[in-house]
This record gives structure tokens, sequence and C-alpha cells, in this order.
């Protein structure tokens, strides 16, 4: 990857320290998946940002109707779920389910050696895998975990009051974290690599 090439994808709206500080970030991937993912510049924003860590959200994995308490990672863009952005129609919040990495990895155990499932569990940590976000851990607050990009719900944009995030918000990202992210969603959502030739419809 040409890192010069690189920095005309990067946001405009940076300071010069922010953009040195992704920059420097994307060039050290995949070995600092760490908790510079991870801000705390943004703590009490009324904002429920795009890759947020939130608390208190439900959960069905369909065709079961038993509805389940998650903590979830918002995929949902900021601007769509921000209040004040008055619409025609209601907003959702769209997110999915925070899976603990430990939890994960042990019900891996049947049915693979060993080496498969090392060599599985590190390529999710390298953020290797399309499907799958992996989140470092974060100390007395995030286990290490996982978001499969693949397993969606959501909940109506009022459900959380703006003014009281502080009492659901897990992390938010920084912007290497939510770089990296929305690199993960469009690599899972809208890369073109299915090989298949889709004609117009004929008269």
């Amino acid at each position: 990857m040409n890192f010069d090439d690189l920095k005309i994808y990067l946001p405009k709206f940076l300071s010069t320290e922010s953009e040195k500080k992704l920059f420097d970030g994307l060039k050290d991937f995949p070995s600092n998946i760490d908790q510079r993912l991870y801000t705390n510049f943004l703590e009490n924003q009324p904002i429920i940002f795009q890759g947020d860590g939130l608390q208190n959200l439900l959960a069905v994995n369909l065709p079961s109707t038993e509805t389940k308490v998650v903590t979830g990672m918002v995929l949902s863009n900021t601007c769509d779920i921000d209040p004040n952005n008055k619409r025609n129609f209601p907003s959702q919040i769209v997110y999915a389910p925070i899976i603990n990495f430990r939890k994960y990895a042990d019900s891996l155990k049947g049915g693979l050696t060993k080496a498969q499932v090392d060599g599985h569990l590190d390529a999710i940590k390298k953020q290797y895998i399309t499907q799958i976000f992996y989140l470092p851990p974060i100390e007395g607050k995030l286990s290490e975990s996982i978001v499969f990009l693949d397993r969606i719900h959501n909940i109506s944009n009022d459900f959380f009051d703006r003014l009281q995030l502080d009492a659901s918000r897990v992390f938010t990202l920084s912007d290497f974290g939510n770089y990296l992210f929305l690199f993960k969603l469009s690599l899972h959502f809208t890369r073109i690599q299915d090989k298949v030739e889709r004609k117009s419809m004929q008269a």
C-alpha cells in the first residue's frame, strides 16, 4: 500500500496533529490493534456516534423470539441518527451485538485443530476477516470482544436519552478506530467481488 496515495482518502476536517496520528496508526496496522482504537476526547457529548458501544440494547436471534439485553456497536451514520436532523420519517439506530471473544474462542474447539483455531483467532485480531470487527479490551469497561457485522438489529432513535448517554456508553472510537471501522463496513457491505454480470432487464 502506498501511504502517500492513502492520504487522499483521509478525512479533510482533521487538525494536522490528528491527521498525523491517524496516518501513523494506519502505517502501523495491524500491529497496533489496542486501546488506540478508542477515545475519551468525546466523553460527555450528547451524541451517539457511529461505532459507539452502547449497553441495554435488545437482540433477537430469529427464528427464536426470545429477546435478550445486550451491549451493541452502532452501525448507523452519526448524522442519520442525530435527533436535530429532521426527517419525514423516523430514523432507527442500527447496531450489532458485541460478543465476548473468549466465549467465541471456546465455541470453536469442537471439530477444529488447535492450529486452525489459533489461526482463525489471530486473523480476527488483525481485522482480516471481513464480517467480524475485533474490539480490544478496555480495562474495567470491556472484555476482549468481537462484532459480527452480519448480525444486525435496529431500535427506535428515541430509545436513548441523549442527555443520559454516560450511563449507557461503553466506548467511542478514535479517528483511527473509526477509519478502520468504516473500512471494514465498506469491505463487508459494498465490495464488488461477486463476479456476476448483471445486465439490464430485457424488453
